[in-house]
């Protein structure tokens, strides 16, 4: 019996029909890279202090001195959350008294921001933190709205390959295209910051299920060469193009209004998509659409200019195929043994530090020095390289050799940050681009190299469930950048430290590379360096289980 593949090689590998899906899909992603990372410059925090009303009759002198100074990064700035009790000033200016020479500051009552405050206009219009007043006791708000898409996306990429599986890839990746453009467009009438969260996750739910299903889409439709192209080269480029146009909205469009109003477009501009991007003809057939399968194959013969054979699938093959029932696994499956166990939860830490690693990484980027948009575009463009370096690496060299070698690299370069002088900024913002790099390269080679540790039954389940991890990962990357608060460095020794501690881990991971597939659970590989169970277990753990041949749709 003849398998999907073998049905359709009179296609070729790389027709105009391949191309056309190639580069539809890839560019079906852009929108997502930057719904992904707008949040960076909708919820910047501009520099600010407590506002004095023109009630206070305050001199010029004691307005400029009606805040407390605070030492920062190296310089005295005011205090941002605190100010002088306005009554006491009010009393020192009507009789004539000076700041500083009649008046001691430090010995002044302050009190809190009971005016709100005055936001500098130097980088941002508006953001969601300027309207909403998201600053000091609510400043909590600012990273809990980037978590909270987050949550959206891991929601999202829990669902979306259920429905493809249900309802179909096409017709769930514009379904979920619409999701993220609609309820962006909405975001843009919020009323309260509730709002614009609520309306947020939403968004992060369509965001990720379009990657996703256009990810799986794609994977069905192009050939075995093409693939790995497309799942490194074509995805990953073509969000980083997004990410890339990103600062380039931002920095013309200043008001977050207006900017995620710009952001929405391009998503309306994907809708003639619908007309060019073919269903999963494998989906089709598992569906019993035969008849729909066969059409598309056909058109596609005719777009490559190859003869198709009069009849592509015979029907007894076809009833063949869709009687044939796969083994039912579950998600126990994965720590069935100690070795399993062991791989498994190493595979969990591996996505969620490196998760945490790059988006802590990308959202940093407004706290650096320097042009907020320049660094942002700087981390995008990065990306670039980091996939191509990426794809290069996993032709040849071993997996975890080389995982743990970009690992080491990005997170030995963010410790150094820490030696570094506070008015040496540019180079402050070479090694974050590095180590940016680092951890870009290694998070796009987990999905080749988990694929590779799991058997044929267990495959898709443990991607899965890894990637779930990874979303985790986001969700507290936020919190990461909120330490810099506190001390400007900071986030980097703690994301540099569990970098380099991941990459030391990964060592003890099993090879894959040039090692056939295993096809079940007892021909995966054990972890290195560990001994998972003692001998006289070893045969619980080689317990035989019946090998059942899976064939591809």
């Amino acid at each position: 019996m003849r398998d999907y593949e073998e049905v359709t090689a009179f296609l070729g590998e790389w027709g105009p029909f391949q191309r056309l899906v190639f580069f539809l899909l890839s560019a079906s992603i852009i929108p997502n890279g930057f719904n992904g990372m707008s949040v960076v410059f909708l919820a910047g925090t501009p520099e600010h202090r407590c506002r004095v009303p023109d009630s206070a009759n305050l001199s010029l002198a004691w307005r400029n001195h009606s805040a407390p100074t605070v030492l920062l990064d190296g310089r005295e700035l005011p205090h941002r959350c605190r100010r002088y009790r306005l009554a006491a000033l009010a009393n020192f200016s009507a009789l004539g008294l000076e700041p500083g020479r009649d008046v001691d500051l430090d010995g002044l009552e302050q009190e809190s921001c009971l005016d709100g405050w005055d936001f500098s206009r130097d980088v941002y219009e508006t953001t969601i933190v300027t309207e909403w007043n998201l600053v000091c006791e609510d400043d909590w708000k600012t990273p809990l709205t980037t978590s909270l898409f987050f949550v959206g996306v891991l929601v999202g990429s829990f669902v979306s390959g259920q429905l493809s599986d249900r309802f179909g890839r096409k017709n769930v990746l514009f379904a979920t295209m619409a999701v993220q453009t609609g309820f962006s467009f909405l975001q843009i009438f919020s009323i309260s910051w509730e709002m614009f969260t609520v309306l947020f996750v939403i968004v992060g739910m369509g965001q990720i299920s379009n990657y996703v299903v256009a990810f799986i889409l794609g994977a069905e439709i192009l050939g075995k060469s093409v693939r790995i192209i497309f799942s490194t080269l074509g995805v990953c480029t073509f969000f980083a193009v997004g990410y890339m146009v990103l600062p380039v909205f931002a920095y013309f469009i200043r008001d977050w209004r207006m900017l995620l109003l710009a952001l929405t477009v391009p998503g309306v501009l994907c809708v003639p998509l619908w007309w060019f991007i073919p269903e999963s003809p494998r989906w089709l057939i598992s569906q019993r659409r035969f008849n729909e399968a066969e059409e598309i194959i056909q058109k596609a013969a005719r777009m490559n200019k190859v003869a198709a054979p009069a009849v592509i699938f015979d029907p007894v093959e076809l009833q063949e195929l869709t009687s044939l029932k796969q083994q039912k696994v579950y998600i126990l499956d994965l720590f069935r043994t100690r070795n399993i166990a062991t791989i498994t939860i190493m595979s969990l830490l591996l996505w969620m530090l490196t998760s945490v690693g790059y988006f802590a990484l990308s959202l940093n980027v407004p706290n650096l020095h320097g042009d907020a948009y320049l660094n942002c575009f700087l981390s995008a463009l990065i990306e670039v390289p980091a996939y191509v370096t990426a794809w290069l690496l996993l032709r040849t060299l071993p997996r975890r050799y080389i995982i743990a070698g970009v690992l080491f690299w990005g997170g030995g370069v963010l410790l150094l940050i820490q030696v570094v002088p506070a008015e040496y900024s540019f180079l402050t913002i070479g090694l974050v681009m590095l180590g940016k790099f680092g951890v870009t390269a290694a998070f796009s080679m987990l999905y080749v190299f988990t694929a590779e540790l799991y058997p044929t039954l267990v495959r898709n389940m443990a991607v899965g469930l890894t990637s779930m991890a990874s979303r985790v990962g986001s969700i507290v990357a936020p919190y990461f950048v909120y330490l810099g608060a506190y001390y400007r460095v900071l986030p980097y020794i703690v994301m540099g430290s569990l970098t380099v501690l991941i990459g030391i881990l990964t060592l003890f991971f099993p090879e894959s590379f040039g090692v056939p597939l295993p096809e079940t659970l007892e021909q995966m590989q054990r972890v290195k360096g560990f001994r998972c169970c003692r001998k006289s277990r070893d045969s619980v753990e080689r317990e035989e289980v019946p090998k059942v041949r899976i064939t591809a749709f």
